[in-house]
C-alpha cells in the first residue's frame, strides 16, 4: 500500500458541509423515523448521495479512475459524519465502497478502469458477497463455489453455486463482489445484478439500520465470464480480504464513535434543558458523571486510536495487512464505546428515552449491529490477543516494557505517566500467564484481549493530547477539545487503562491458576503461584496512586462538554 495524501483539509471540509446540508434537507429526523418504523431503505436517497447531486462515494475511489482520491482519515472523518446522521444509511454507502476492495487491492488495472470508472461516472451501487450462513466470520469455511467453465480447452468462465447472507445492498446493488471456491482457492469473482440465475431474498426483518437493505443473496449455476475473476488469477481471495480489515475496521470504528457521539450530544442537549430537583440535570454530578462524562472519555480514545491508525495506513504501514490488529483495536473500543454511549443516552432521557422520538432509541438499535459486522467483538478479541501474545513471546516479554518507555516523552498532564504505567501492567500481567500457561483458557485470551485494547488506546489518546498541545495534530484531525481539555480527557482514561489492566489483569490470572490441568502438565501450584508472584509484581500501589485527582479531572471534562 502505497502512501495517500488524500483530501486538504478545505475539501474535507467542504465535502463534510455538503453531507450535513443534503441530509437536513433529504432525512430529516421525522423521515427518518418513518423509514425506520417501514423498515425501507431510501434507495433514491442513497443513489443520490453516491450520484451527482452529492457524490460522497467519490471520497473511497483514487483519482485516476474519475474520484477524489481520500485517504484512510478522509474516509474515517466520512463515516463518523455519515454515521452521525443514520448508521443504516452509512452502511449502505460503506458496502459500495467495501465491495470494491478485492478491486481496488487484487484487481487488473483494465479491471480497476472499468467497475471503479462506473462506480465514479455512474454511481451504481456494489456489495460484498463474502458471509454466508454457516461460516460467519470463517471466510476460509465458506461453501461457495466457482466451476470452470471451458471452451476449447481455456477457461472462459465460470459457474458459481451457493448463498451469501447478511449482504448489506443485497437486493439494490447494481454489482456484486462474491466470494467463492475455485479450484485454485478462494476468489472473488464479480457478479452484476440480473445475471441469469443471480437472486435475492426478502430484505432482513432486522433489529436495527432498517434504512439499511440486507438479504441473502442466491446463486444458481451463475455464469460468468473469466474476466470477471478479480486479479485472473485464483486463489488470491482470502489474501485480498485480509489487507484491507485494518482499513475497514477503522471504517466501522468511525460508525461506532460516530453513533455514540450523536446518542451522547442528544443527552447533553436534553440535560441543559432538563429541570430536576430545581436544577438542570448538566448540574447535577450524579448524572455527568455515569452518564455523559465515562462515555465521552471512552469514545476520544477510540478516536485517538482511529486517528493514529488512520495517519499510519495514509503513511503506506498498511500494506498487507500490517495494521489489522491496530484497525481491530479501533473497532473494538470504538463499537463498544458507542455501543454503551447509547445505552446511556437512553437513561439520561428517562422516560422519553424508550420513546422513538427522542432518536436515541433507535441509535442505540442502529450502533449495536458495529459490534457484530466486520469482525464481531469477540473475534477482535481474539485477533487482538493473539497478536499481542506472540509479540510477548517473541521479545521476551519486551513488547510492552519498551512500550511504556516509549511513553517517557509525553507529558504527564497529558497522561503519560499513567499510560505507560497501563503498559508496565500489562507486560506483568502478560508474564504471568505465560509462566502459568493460562493462555490455554480461551477466555483468558480474550480478556488479555480487551486488556490490550484499554492500555493501547490510552496510550494514542495520550500521545494526541501531547500533539494538541505542542500544535502538531493532523491538519485534518476532530478539534472538538481544545487541548487543556484533550489532556484532561487522556488523563481521565488513562486512570481507568492502568486500574483496568491492574484489577482485572490479577482477578483472571488468579481465576484461572486455580483451574489449570494437571495432567497438562502446568501444575496447580505453578499457575497459582504465578497469580502471588503477579500481585507482588504488579505496581499496585502506583496504580492506586494514579486514581488521585480523578473526580477533579472529571468535574473539568464536564465543564467542557458543557462549555462552562
Amino acid at each position: 500500500m502505497t502512501a495517500t495524501e488524500g483530501l486538504d483539509r478545505e475539501a474535507l471540509d467542504m465535502m463534510l458541509a455538503s453531507l450535513d446540508e443534503f441530509v437536513t434537507e433529504a432525512l430529516p429526523d421525522e423521515r427518518r423515523l418513518d423509514l425506520d418504523h417501514e423498515d425501507v431503505c431510501p434507495e433514491d436517497t442513497i443513489r443520490a448521495m453516491c450520484g451527482e447531486e452529492l457524490g460522497v462515494h467519490l471520497v473511497f475511489i483514487p483519482e485516476e479512475y474519475g474520484g477524489l482520491g481520500g485517504g484512510a482519515f478522509d474516509s474515517y472523518r466520512v463515516c463518523e459524519r455519515l454515521a452521525r446522521i443514520d448508521i443504516g444509511v452509512a452502511t449502505s454507502v460503506f458496502a459500495t465502497f467495501l465491495g470494491t476492495d478485492p478491486i481496488l487491492i487484487g484487481a487488473t488495472a483494465e479491471q480497476r478502469k472499468q467497475w471503479l470508472g462506473r462506480i465514479a461516472e455512474e454511481g451504481i451501487l456494489f456489495a460484498y458477497g463474502a458471509t454466508e450462513p454457516e461460516a460467519g466470520s470463517d471466510l476460509g469455511a465458506m461453501k461457495t463455489t466457482a466451476t470452470p467453465v471451458e471452451t476449447d480447452g481455456q477457461v472462459t468462465g465460470y459457474r458459481l453455486n451457493g448463498r451469501k447472507q447478511w449482504i448489506s445492498n443485497g437486493s439494490i446493488a447494481d454489482v456484486c463482489s462474491v466470494l467463492a471456491l475455485a479450484p485454485g482457492g478462494p476468489s472473488w469473482f464479480i457478479v452484476e445484478r440480473g445475471t441469469a440465475g443471480f437472486s435475492a431474498a426478502h430484505p432482513e426483518d432486522k433489529h436495527g439500520i432498517r434504512l439499511s437493505n440486507t438479504a441473502a443473496l442466491f446463486l444458481d449455476d451463475v455464469e460468468v465470464p473469466a474476466e470477471n475473476l478479480v486479479g485472473r488469477e485464483e486463489g488470491r481471495g482470502l489474501i485480498q480480504a485480509q489487507q484491507v480489515f485494518g482499513y475497514t475496521r477503522v471504517m466501522v470504528a468511525a460508525f461506532g464513535l460516530g453513533g455514540g457521539w450523536e446518542a451522547l450530544d442528544r443527552a447533553i442537549a436534553y440535560s441543559v434543558d432538563r429541570v430536576q430537583g430545581g436544577a438542570p440535570l448538566s448540574t447535577k454530578q450524579g448524572f455527568t458523571h455515569k452518564l455523559i462524562v465515562p462515555h465521552a472519555v471512552r469514545l476520544e480514545a477510540a478516536r485517538a486510536l482511529i486517528e493514529e491508525t488512520a495517519t499510519r495506513i495514509d503513511a503506506g504501514e498498511g500494506a498487507d495487512g500490517a495494521l489489522n490488529t491496530e484497525g481491530a483495536i479501533a473497532k473494538y473500543l470504538a463499537t463498544e464505546a458507542g455501543n454503551a454511549a447509547a445505552e446511556a443516552a437512553i437513561q439520561a432521557h428517562g422516560g422519553y428515552g424508550y420513546t422513538r422520538e427522542y432518536l436515541v432509541e433507535k441509535i442505540k438499535r442502529d450502533v449495536r449491529i458495529t459490534m457484530i459486522y466486520e469482525g464481531t467483538s469477540e473475534i477482535l478479541e481474539m485477533t487482538i490477543a493473539r497478536d499481542r501474545w506472540q509479540q510477548h513471546l517473541k521479545t521476551s516479554g519486551a513488547y510492552y516494557r519498551d512500550a511504556a518507555r516509549a511513553l517517557a516523552d509525553v507529558p504527564g498532564d497529558c497522561g503519560g505517566p499513567a499510560a505507560a504505567l497501563a503498559q508496565e501492567c500489562l507486560a506483568a500481567v502478560m508474564e504471568a500467564c505465560r509462566v502459568g500457561r493460562l493462555t490455554r483458557n480461551q477466555h483468558v485470551l480474550l480478556r488479555l484481549g480487551e486488556l490490550v485494547a484499554y492500555a493501547e488506546s490510552a496510550a494514542a489518546l495520550a500521545r494526541r493530547a501531547a500533539a494538541a498541545a505542542a500544535g502538531t495534530l493532523p491538519e485534518k484531525a476532530d478539534t472538538r477539545f481544545s487541548p487543556a481539555a484533550l489532556a484532561t480527557v487522556s488523563r481521565v482514561f488513562a486512570r481507568d487503562a492502568v486500574l483496568k489492566v491492574a484489577e482485572e489483569g490479577l482477578r483472571w490470572v488468579s481465576g484461572a491458576g486455580a483451574g489449570v490441568d494437571v495432567a497438562a502438565g502446568a501444575g496447580m501450584d505453578v499457575a497459582a503461584g504465578a497469580g502471588v508472584d503477579l500481585a507482588a509484581t504488579l505496581p499496585l500501589d502506583r496504580t492506586r496512586a494514579a486514581q488521585s485527582g480523578l473526580l477533579d479531572d472529571m468535574n473539568l471534562v464536564a465543564d467542557a462538554l458543557y462549555g462552562r
